[in-house]
């Protein structure tokens, strides 16, 4: 079956989808989705970013775009490292992928012993190398590279472990990804790697004009690519980033989300998108945050999406790892807020996660297996802590934030209790809950035990008009974030 001939038959499949099922590709339909119940229970999950980018290991996952703009240092290395784009260009990369120490079931299991309960490996990136069997393009890595369809082998292996699946599909920027090469001699101009490179267009992604918006075809080959891959992998999750937010889209969103829930009812399983800026109107989907968090709870339930490092998504060599003290703290707050933290990895070009980011995430999956009961399932309380560190709210402001102190207090609530988690350390032998004082009532009912997740002695405590006053055991070691189950009568 030809190009054209497979494009018309998933948009049709489309919409007899839509015709015969409870959504219609309208917002007044849409607005009447639920999130499922397992995603505000799971509250972490892990991204994957690996492709083709992961084999030059340089600048960040945007390097395919980077080394065909002039003057950028990802130019610059390219051209002292392989050579002009018009001799060696970014395609010329796929045949150094080969993925060769892949191990699905393994990546699966590190991120289960991580504390995550779904997973969101990255399909498609914004360089148009699709990492599955995608019938719409050759080059995928079925066809090319390692010659595997590496969704199909994350999807079975989180079945076998029983971590709840998603993708992401960021082909929205490929629209504009690689205009770069236009502008002078490369690979890009050659029409036999159309199919990787995408249009091109010279279109500024932060500046979108009418005039540059995306053409009928390439929406329409967007909505099929997205559907086929519902179809095949039956993700639970569907993440996309911000490009989709562009008016031309719009339609197409109202079509693929009704696509989407329908197909989930017909699996019976809970599913979800995630959105960012105005993509979607609120209640339709998932409000997705770009490295940053919110000051306040939010209501509907929303997630971050962060990196485990600070300067790159994907592998690369210098990497500035954030810590997973940090991290902990981070999921905490957003937890406290009413969110979900998803966290992303960057596995090297081999398909070895590298020994750091697997340290990182062995330390919060032990913190987790001590305290997770005051994270997973829990809702916010009636506000969501205290103390003196303030959280810069919103997108790309995941480093703005001073360390916690053991002054700042989150509040998470599940079955009838409260769980109050300390966010540091303390520097002295008590800690003072100032939100539980006698006087502000926002606890009004009688506390009728505090206990220490992970400890098994009686804990001394008082409670008066300055707070929850509570004596920390000389027997037990405390070394970071740790959590109070706080009971009432």
């Amino acid at each position: 079956m030809q190009y054209r001939e497979r494009l018309a038959a998933q948009l049709s499949n489309v919409d007899t989808v839509i015709n015969e099922g409870r959504y219609d590709a309208e917002w007044g339909s849409l607005s009447n989705y639920h999130i499922p119940s397992w995603y505000e229970d799971a509250k972490f999950g892990i991204f994957i970013h690996w492709g083709v980018y992961s084999v030059p290991a340089f600048n960040s996952e945007w390097y395919a775009r980077n080394m065909y703009i002039e003057g950028n240092t990802a130019y610059e290395h390219h051209r002292e490292q392989y050579g002009p784009q018009d001799k060696f260009g970014y395609k010329d990369f796929i045949t150094q992928f080969t993925a060769e120490n892949f191990d699905a079931d393994q990546w699966i299991s590190v991120i289960k012993k991580a504390g995550a309960k779904f997973v969101v490996p990255v399909a498609e990136h914004h360089d148009g190398f699709p990492m599955y069997d995608c019938p719409f393009t050759d080059w995928n890595s079925m066809q090319k590279g390692p010659k595997r369809d590496v969704i199909r082998e994350l999807s079975d292996a989180a079945q076998r472990q029983h971590l709840v699946f998603g993708v992401s599909n960021h082909r929205a920027e490929n629209w504009w990804f690689y205009n770069g090469g236009r502008t002078f001699k490369s690979d890009v101009l050659d029409p036999r790697y159309a199919g990787l490179y995408g249009p091109a267009e010279h279109c500024d992604p932060n500046g979108w004009t009418p005039e540059q918006q995306p053409s009928e075809r390439f929406l329409e080959d967007w909505l099929a690519r997205n559907c086929d891959l519902i179809e095949r992998y039956e993700p639970q999750l569907l993440w996309f980033d911000w490009w989709i937010s562009q008016p031309a889209f719009k339609p197409y969103l109202k079509r693929l989300a009704a696509y989407y829930y329908n197909k989930g009812l017909d699996w019976k399983r809970g599913v979800a998108i995630n959105y960012k800026e105005d993509a979607f109107p609120e209640g339709t989907a998932v409000f997705d945050v770009e490295r940053g968090q919110l000051a306040d709870i939010q209501y509907p339930f929303w997630q971050t999406d962060t990196s485990i490092s600070e300067n790159s998504w994907s592998y690369i060599i210098n990497h500035k790892y954030k810590t997973a003290d940090s991290i902990i703290g981070d999921l905490i707050d957003i937890v406290s807020k009413n969110g979900a933290l998803l966290l992303n990895i960057g596995p090297r070009a081999d398909g070895t996660i590298p020994d750091q980011e697997q340290e990182i995430l062995s330390q919060i999956g032990q913190w987790l297996s001590v305290y997770g009961e005051s994270i997973y399932s829990t809702r916010p309380w009636k506000v969501f802590g205290e103390g003196p560190t303030e959280i810069v709210g919103g997108s790309f402001n995941d480093t703005k934030r001073s360390p916690f102190t053991a002054q700042d207090i989150r509040f998470t609530t599940k079955n009838g209790r409260l769980y109050a988690i300390i966010l540091a350390k303390p520097t002295s032998d008590y800690v003072v809950i100032h939100s539980l004082s006698d006087n502000l009532r926002l606890l009004p009912a009688k506390i009728e035990s505090v206990e220490l997740i992970g400890y098994d002695g009686d804990m001394e405590w008082s409670r008066n008009h300055n707070g929850l006053v509570i004596k920390l055991p000389a027997d037990h070691v405390l070394n970071g974030a740790f959590a109070f189950r706080v009971s009432c009568q």
